[in-house]
């Protein structure tokens, strides 16, 4: 057992909560009674100190961590909970923060990141500014301090050694050091490379709404009402993108590993995440607004505090284990619950009597909106936005609710939807077509230039969408497609705003202004609504059955429809396609394609294999037969080759089929098959499991000589030769073996052949035999007894049902306007962020102003 490492990763995370305490008193006593940017300069050094070792142990923390899961030392419960020996480097970086503690300290490194940035950036500002994130820091460290005081546990430690996690085991009586050998491994799920990318994307944008947050606190706190606005935005514009592109990384991932058939299941861990990014978004705008046009500084101040807030709400809905039984992406409860309460009441409870004390010191605006103004449609968008982000935590909370009334001693029997996605969707759909509508209208009249008239602005676009809608609507009838109101009314929406934001980026740079970071992202965010449109709403199911025949008793009626049965290497027709399913392959290391099992001989071991014959890829000859190798057995992948009956167009897919013991045992995972205008998404409805034993039938002798032909039922053999074998696979020849193997070649449906070479082997007078197994014909065939008298050769044939699977394929139409959509609307979001450099002037000049300055560079708005 090694101790040290594990010993010096929990001094590091002692030595972090204790640095940050310091920090944050040190930076409260330097800001405290002084003006912005006087900040008390022995103070300040102490605090910055206090900061910096804060960050140094919180990277010492990080090494630890990934050096017990590295390095697999097993008597540490975390690595052996979600490592093993077998995983490759890229996800043990996942196993990381697969676990509550690992996430919360990815949370804590991003922190101390943007804590580094503000010192470099913001210099007036970091006293106060970092007082609140030290703060922050020393509540969030203690979550995995994993100390006990005064008989209350704090945190949950991420070195806590295996035999303190499970005591009752019997094990430790007999050997207090034991170290297991292996670890229960990461879960099959989350070995894609989207994991690897996409919790550390996500956890950005998390620590990001902490920015403005600790921004709007400092201005409170210091009484500089109006001026943290500036510094803050570009921050939360950067939060914005990161922690928008990060959620729909979750989406691609559920997008290509699940099998439910889209990118968004409305799950409460989805939700989790998405309520906060609606209300930063608000309150983007809303800091927009008080910086360009000096109006909605009270809008800005309740939606920051509201964000940061939720984001804290959303750690306890994922964390405390409230959402155990609605969700199965959510942590188990660490006994945390109580230290996220304290966490979520602490913050909010501060934030709110702050900004309630000094409400009435904000300034408001006595400018009158009407129908014209931008401000007005802003203001009515970022509503829109909030009511959304109401609609879905309202919903996704049911059981905190039920919790909650359980704690005071009501019993509640709230249930959450019984059909989530449609609940959902039917109130988010419209508050899509609002933002789309608003969103077109404002960048309209915010950068319309000073003589021309808002209609003449609005015309021009607005009749543009209005004949693609119509022509999209009878497109899509001609095609047998019918599309409802709302859906009609949500492509509008979209087309709207595509055409009013390329408008106002066509305008601006017809006049050589400065591109609008906002016109691009509402772009992006137009481009989004068509995809979900599109995608979600037209899905067309390719794998229909119109054999007549049910495939299953144990399928649906709509399975049984939207379903194709597969025999291994029998082609079947499928709207167009001529598909053929040819054989179970499995994923080796260091080869770049998949490699087919009957190229394999398993082994004892399920990680090590046997090369049956040569393994080549290309020009290249990777492994010789009787040769040994890894492979990756939490997979297989099952080959289906596509050929377009039109066109002659060929592609091959690999959905897999995963043993998932945590998610209930056999899961599927689609293979994607992408086109410029849709996506064929093909996954495995069913298939025989893998982890059992294929059922043989009671072995069938037959006596043959050298050129006899068997029958089989639909084939023949025809047995060729017998002849010395110089390779058995997994077996290694011993000097004075005697190895024998037969040639046959069995004739199957369709004049299809295959070669078959059972092995006799004779070692220290001992008999053993190496059957050959074809699965395309469910045969097995050994080679049972050779009398060398007669020149007989008896061989026993065994047999299964033959290999199939069953397969739904389906086209998603116009999908990549999504994820285009989404790149195009973080890419805005970043082009904000250069706003900052933008003049009061501009701030506060009326629109006609502001936009009829002839030759004037002009600063983006994320509007």
């Amino acid at each position: 057992m090694n101790l040290l490492i594990g010993n010096l990763g929990q001094a590091s995370v002692i030595l972090a909560f204790v640095a940050a305490a310091v920090a944050a008193y040190g930076y409260f006593q330097a800001a405290r009674g002084r003006a912005l940017g006087q900040a008390d300069a022995s103070w300040l050094r102490l605090a910055r100190g206090a900061f910096f070792v804060h960050g140094a142990a919180v990277l010492a923390v990080v090494c630890c961590l990934f050096n017990i899961i590295h390095a697999h030392r097993y008597e540490y419960y975390y690595a052996w909970s979600h490592s093993s020996n077998h995983l490759p480097v890229q996800y043990m970086i996942s196993c990381f923060w697969e676990g509550q503690e690992g996430s919360f300290l990815l949370w804590i490194f991003w922190h101390v990141v943007l804590g580094l940035g503000i010192m470099k950036f913001n210099r007036q500002w970091e006293a106060p500014v970092l007082a609140v994130f030290a703060t922050v820091q020393a509540f969030l460290v203690s979550m995995i301090l994993g100390v006990v005081v005064a008989g209350v546990k704090i945190g949950s430690s991420p070195f806590i050694l295996l035999r303190d996690f499970m005591v009752d085991l019997p094990v430790w009586k007999l050997n207090p050091n034991f170290v297991p050998k292996d670890g229960s491994g990461l879960n099959a799920l989350l070995q894609n490379y989207w994991m690897v990318i996409h919790p550390p994307t996500l956890f950005l944008g998390f620590a990001l709404t902490l920015v403005p947050f600790a921004f709007a606190i400092a201005g409170l706190w210091k009484k500089e009402i109006t001026t943290w606005v500036k510094p803050a935005l570009p921050w939360t514009a950067l939060g914005g993108a990161v922690l928008g592109v990060g959620i729909m990384m979750g989406a691609y991932w559920a997008y290509e590993t699940l099998n439910f058939g889209g990118f968004w299941n409305w799950d409460p861990v989805e939700n989790a995440v998405y309520i906060p990014w609606l209300v930063l978004i608000a309150a983007l705008h809303g800091m927009v607004l008080w910086q360009r046009r000096r109006t909605g500084l009270r809008t800005a101040y309740a939606l920051v505090v509201a964000t940061f807030v939720l984001i804290l709400y959303a750690t306890f809905l994922t964390r405390s284990g409230v959402l155990g039984n609605a969700s199965v992406h959510s942590f188990t409860d660490l006994g945390l619950s109580g230290q996220l309460i304290i966490y979520l009441a602490f913050f909010t409870v501060g934030a709110i009597a702050l900004l309630a004390s000094r409400w009435k010191s904000i300034p408001v605006s006595e400018k009158e909106l009407t129908a014209y103004s931008p401000e007005l449609w802003i203001f009515v968008g970022a509503t829109v936005l909030c009511l959304a982000a109401f609609q879905v935590v309202a919903t996704t909370s049911i059981p905190v609710y039920n919790s909650f009334l359980g704690f005071i001693g009501i019993k509640s029997n709230l249930a959450l939807p019984a059909d989530q996605i449609q609940h959902y969707t039917r109130i988010q759909l419209w508050a899509g077509v609002l933002i789309g509508l608003c969103s077109g209208i404002a960048q309209i009249l915010w950068w319309r230039p000073a003589k021309e008239s808002v209609l003449n602005s609005l015309a021009t676009p607005t009749m543009l969408a209005l004949l693609t809608t119509a022509l999209v609507v009878l497109l899509t009838r001609y095609f047998g497609h019918t599309m409802s109101a709302p859906y009609v009314t949500l492509l509008l929406a979209g087309l709207f705003g595509i055409m009013t934001n390329a408008s106002a980026i066509f305008g601006l740079w017809r006049r050589r202004v400065q591109l609008s970071g906002g016109a691009v992202s509402h772009l992006g965010i137009a481009l989004m609504l068509l995809g979900i449109l599109a995608s979600a709403g037209y899905s067309n199911t390719i794998s229909r059955n119109n054999s007549g025949k049910l495939i299953s008793r144990e399928m649906s009626a709509a399975d049984n429809e939207n379903n194709v049965l597969l025999w291994r290497n029998e082609t079947g027709a499928m709207n167009g396609y001529d598909v053929t399913y040819t054989g179970q392959y499995l994923d080796v290391p260091g080869l770049p394609d998949y490699v087919n099992t009957q190229l394999l001989y398993r082994t004892d071991d399920e990680y090590k294999a046997v090369a049956r014959g040569e393994i080549k890829q290309g020009d290249k000859t990777y492994f010789h037969t009787g040769d040994s190798l890894t492979i990756r057995p939490e997979n297989t992948y099952y080959r289906v080759e596509y050929n377009d009956k039109k066109t002659g167009q060929k592609f091959t897919l690999f959905p897999r089929a995963q043993v998932n013991e945590e998610m209930g045992g056999l899961l599927a995972s689609p293979a994607l098959q992408r086109f410029w205008d849709h996506d064929i998404y093909s996954h495995i409805s069913s298939v025989p499991d893998p982890r059992k034993e294929i059922p043989w039938s009671a072995a069938v002798p037959h006596e043959l000589s050298v050129g006899d032909t068997l029958f089989l039922n639909d084939y023949f053999a025809v047995f060729r030769a017998i002849e010395q074998a110089h390779d058995v696979p997994g077996i290694k020849l011993e000097k004075g073996d005697i190895a024998l193997q037969a040639d046959m070649i069995i004739t199957g449906e369709k004049g299809r052949q295959y070669h078959a070479h059972p092995v006799f082997l004779l070692r220290d007078r001992q008999v053993g035999r190496v059957p050959e197994i074809i699965e395309d014909l469910g045969l097995k065939i050994s080679l049972d007894q050779i009398d060398p008298v007669k020149g007989k050769f008896t061989f026993a044939i065994a047999t299964t049902g033959k290999d199939y699977i069953i397969l739904k394929a389906t086209e998603k139409p116009f999908i990549n306007l999504l994820w285009g959509g989404t790149l195009l609307m973080g890419l805005g979001l970043v082009l904000s962020m250069r706003q900052r450099k933008a003049s009061r002037a501009a701030a506060v000049a009326s629109p006609a102003e502001a936009i009829g300055r002839a030759g004037a560079a002009r600063p983006q708005a994320v509007a």
